[in-house]
């Protein structure tokens, strides 16, 4: 039995030595590098794209086929947990300041803004200075910039609160910019003999200046609005560019304005040296002093201004925006000085209560009266009660004191 189990055992042995065994095929080793997985970008920036589909329309008229329209968004990933104050590191999606911003120092100024704001409407109220509404609402921007400067270190992953800070605290000094304008002019209609200077009229000088510092604040309402701390960077440079323009036209502008009210102290002293002026009027040099010293602290807030924005927005290279305390005092504690000037000499103490300067209709409307009366002097042939009306309309709203003679000068009435 166990021989016939043995036997087909043996035969198979037999057939393994007498038969080739095959040899097995080898596949070759991969010597291709694998693949290693996608890295993930580092960068917290990046674009996402999107797809709006537009449908056709079609109807008797026309026929309109459907358009697909892409559109890259620029979005950010968030990396890290804001704090319980929203802030982030700088350089990090949602952060809005290149540094931890001082809530402390943002409610001081924003108080600071709010008693100047009160003083003025006070002063204004008491000497009823009329025109004065100008420097209360630069005073009045600043106070809502900073409060809401306040805020937003509280909610700093609010752009929007952010952005309406931003743009008060820029365009506030053009309020206080236009006062300025208007305080000389006053000071040439109510003090000046001639209520000239290099023949440009005291209605026309303020109308002209406070036109220009008008066209300054659209171009830098329209680049503080480009500069929004979420918007692309293309658009942020943009801004940038457009504003930096607007406040260096707003800077060329006060130049030339403080070389008419050299010229207008100039010839003020000349007046006083020869006696034509009335002993009794003195506060005009201490109110064109405050002028000097207000559009002085604003020079000092546009030149910061004009080297920020010119040194990138790189904040490791540049200081100026990547430390608070440069904001604070070079930009708000220059114009808490400047809308203070206003307050330690204030225009009601100095001009007569309740006398107002004619506006751009009453000059426009001066000017064809004199035209008028010139013609009829030069076509007439009694010319002495045409030269008496002539004289009575120039000297028409003149500060009492001053006439103007047959002769074509000044002259002093007692």
């Amino acid at each position: 039995m166990r021989l016939l189990i043995l036997v087909p055992l043996a035969s198979s042995a037999v057939a393994l030595a007498i038969l080739p065994t095959p040899t097995p095929a080898l596949v070759p080793r991969d010597t291709s590098a694998s693949p290693s997985p996608t890295a993930a970008p580092t960068d917290i920036y990046f674009s996402t794209t999107t797809y709006d589909i537009i449908p056709g329309v079609t109807n008797d008229h026309v026929t309109i086929a459907q358009k697909t329209i892409t559109l890259v968004i620029p979005t950010c990933s968030h990396t890290v947990t804001p704090d319980k104050n929203g802030h982030v590191p700088p350089g990090t999606c949602g952060a809005l300041y290149e540094y931890y911003p001082s809530f402390g120092a943002a409610v001081l100024f924003s108080l600071i803004f709010g008693a100047l704001t009160v003083s003025h409407i006070f002063m204004a109220a008491k000497f009823k200075t009329r025109f004065a509404w100008v420097v209360i609402m630069g005073a009045l921007w600043e106070t809502i910039s900073f409060t809401f400067r306040s805020i937003s270190t509280r909610f700093q992953q609010s752009s929007g609160i952010e952005l309406v800070s931003s743009l008060f605290v820029l365009l506030a000094p053009l309020w206080v910019n236009a006062f300025a304008y208007m305080v000389l002019g006053r000071l040439l209609y109510f003090f000046h003999p001639a209520r000239t200077i290099m023949s440009i009229p005291a209605s026309g000088l303020a109308f002209a200046f406070v036109a220009l510092d008008f066209i300054s604040f659209v171009i830098q309402l329209v680049g503080g609005s480009w500069s929004g701390p979420n918007d692309p960077t293309n658009k942020v440079m943009q801004g940038i560019h457009i504003y930096m323009g607007g406040i260096g036209l707003q800077q060329f502008f006060i130049f030339i304005f403080l070389g008419l009210a050299i010229k207008f102290y100039l010839e003020m002293k000349a007046f006083e040296r020869q006696g034509s002026l009335d002993a009794g009027k003195k506060g005009w040099m201490k109110l064109l002093w405050a002028t000097y010293a207000s559009l002085g602290f604003i020079t000092i807030r546009i030149f910061f201004r004009l080297i920020q924005f010119s040194s990138g927005e790189n904040a490791s290279t540049n200081g100026l925006i990547s430390h608070e305390s440069y904001f604070y005092i070079l930009e708000a504690v220059p114009m808490v000085f400047a809308i203070s000037c206003f307050l330690v000499v204030h225009p009601g103490t100095v001009f007569p209560r309740g006398e107002k300067m004619p506006g751009l209709w009453g000059l426009i409307r001066g000017w064809l009266c004199c035209v008028k009366q010139r013609r009829e002097f030069k076509g007439s042939e009694d010319g002495v009660q045409l030269v008496g009306k002539y004289e009575e309309l120039e000297n028409e709203g003149r500060p009492p004191g001053y006439v103007l003679t047959p002769r074509g000068r000044v002259d002093l009435v007692y």
